[in-house]
């Protein structure tokens, strides 16, 4: 079984790579993807965020086998609808002598960590309620005085073989104080909710990021101290900006729900993150996601951090914006898609309903593909001569050429030959020896005019595929309209 927990909050990109290795993990290996949501810290609650997390595994095609959403057999999977488990734990470790209660007030542990700052120290818990004794204890209970359990530190830590990282040890007690189990709202601390639902949701495997390592040696303390079988864990190396630097949250850009936003595919955000990592036996763009798991090898996953560099994503994104289209169910999709964003952009615009036609989005789509990274971009201005027909005057034609005439009559006869079979590479042939025709105009001005009249633009793919784009009809509408502007200059 396997666990993906991130904290409360809205899903980015290092969540994001976290979750996907746990579920490629998964399926490689016949177990279950739990996701649980932690949200024991009440005062880091963002509305709407558990849902959002959701909504994002699914929409990148790696949704949880058990989680709150979906149920399954060792719910509930958020962590304040189990309170009552953690604090039977938390109690059983206290009647051990393995936890104890705490009583020291937050100035107290200011002033504590106040000290240790001004002498240059790590600030620490001094453990000094460890030796109150069992009356005092009993009294300040009775008291109702406010507090806390801590769990009891011990030295002598076993090594534990992480997955990535190898043999690991960490003396904690030498270094840190007691760590609270059990806070004094009633709810329990990542250390102690985290190890009683491993247990009892019977968690084989915990892939997390490399920042827990560290606290590891802390949590097998408490498996041992409960008599528990700590699964295998996995740190996994953080996830960098390409040069060196932490990927923020306070970049904004990195939260899932903004790639989604502007047209980033899922199968695109998967394949970059796991290319620029390590654990897979190529590194070959374009993978999909069973070939993620077919191709997934943990003994290859390094220990140093993964650097991404986003503005390779784009090039991703054509990659994998190419397969949808090459995929006939996909291509729908995406015709669908692209018609609603057409609808929405040139509503008043649009002379023609052909435009919005399936067989026309998808012949556009298709000669696009490999030359667009998003499909948004055939909505730009570059790609409107696709939508709306453009508005060409006289003196813009008269600037390039005399013949404008004769050109236009040279192409509605080669159009009208040619008939309903247009491709590009004849095409191509075709206007080369119509441009040779034209007596005073060269071969770049007899281009220019037919880019002009197509598109009311000079810049944009090639005469031959716009020719193709539009179709025959369409052609031929452009260019009597070409015809009439020559008469009249």
């Amino acid at each position: 079984m396997l666990l993906h927990s991130p904290r409360r909050g809205f899903l980015h990109l290092g969540g994001l790579r976290t979750a996907l290795y746990n579920y490629i993990f998964a399926k490689k290996y016949g177990g279950s993807f739990i996701l649980r949501l932690e949200d024991t810290d009440q005062s880091r609650l963002v509305p709407g965020a558990a849902e959002s997390i959701e909504d994002m595994l699914e929409w990148a095609g790696i949704p949880p086998d058990e989680s709150p959403r979906r149920g399954g057999a060792a719910g509930p999977y958020l962590q304040s609808q189990r309170l009552d488990l953690y604090s039977q734990t938390a109690l059983q470790l206290v009647e051990s002598g393995h936890a104890y209660y705490c009583f020291c007030s937050s100035q107290r542990l200011e002033l504590l960590k106040k000290e240790a700052l001004r002498s240059g120290q790590t600030p620490r818990y001094d453990n000094r309620c460890r030796h109150l004794r069992a009356e005092q204890v009993q009294q300040k209970l009775a008291q109702g005085t406010p507090h806390v359990i801590r769990f009891r530190l011990e030295t002598g830590v076993e090594p534990f073989q992480d997955l990535i990282f190898g043999w690991n040890r960490h003396e904690v007690a030498e270094v840190e104080g007691d760590p609270v189990v059990m806070k004094a709202d009633g709810f329990p601390t990542y250390h102690l909710a985290n190890i009683v639902d491993d247990h009892h949701m019977k968690v084989s495997h915990v892939l997390r990021g490399s920042e827990w390592l560290i606290s590891t040696s802390k949590h097998l303390l408490m498996y041992s101290a409960l008599g528990w079988q700590a699964p295998t864990f996995g740190h996994l190396p953080l996830l960098m900006n390409k040069d060196g630097s932490k990927l923020s949250k306070r970049q904004g850009d990195i939260f899932i729900q903004s790639f989604q936003r502007d047209g980033v595919l899922p199968e695109a955000l998967l394949d970059i993150t796991t290319n620029c990592g390590s654990g897979f036996n190529t590194t070959r763009m374009g993978r999909k996601i069973d070939e993620l798991i077919s191709e997934f090898n943990p003994s290859k996953i390094t220990t140093h951090s993964a650097l991404l560099d986003l503005e390779k994503l784009p090039e991703f994104n054509k990659i994998h914006l190419e397969q949808r289209i090459e995929d006939e169910e996909q291509c729908r999709l995406l015709i669908n898609d692209l018609q609603g964003q057409i609808r929405q952009t040139y509503t008043a615009e649009i002379q023609d309903q052909e435009v919005l036609h399936e067989d026309y989005i998808r012949r556009v789509l298709h000669l696009r593909k490999g030359h667009i990274s998003a499909l948004k971009e055939l909505l730009s201005p570059v790609y409107s001569y696709l939508w709306v027909r453009p508005s060409v005057s006289s003196q813009q034609v008269a600037a390039l050429t005399a013949e404008a005439h004769q050109i236009a009559s040279s192409v509605l006869k080669l159009i009208e030959e040619r008939g309903e079979e247009l491709a590009v590479d004849r095409l191509n042939k075709d206007l080369k020896t119509l441009a040779k025709q034209a007596k005073a105009t060269k071969y770049r001005e007899v281009m220019k005019l037919l880019r002009l009249a197509l598109s009311g633009l000079q810049q944009g793919p090639s005469v031959a595929e716009m020719m193709v784009s539009l179709g025959p009809a369409e052609i031929s509408h452009r260019f009597q309209k070409l015809l009439q502007l020559s008469e009249t200059s």
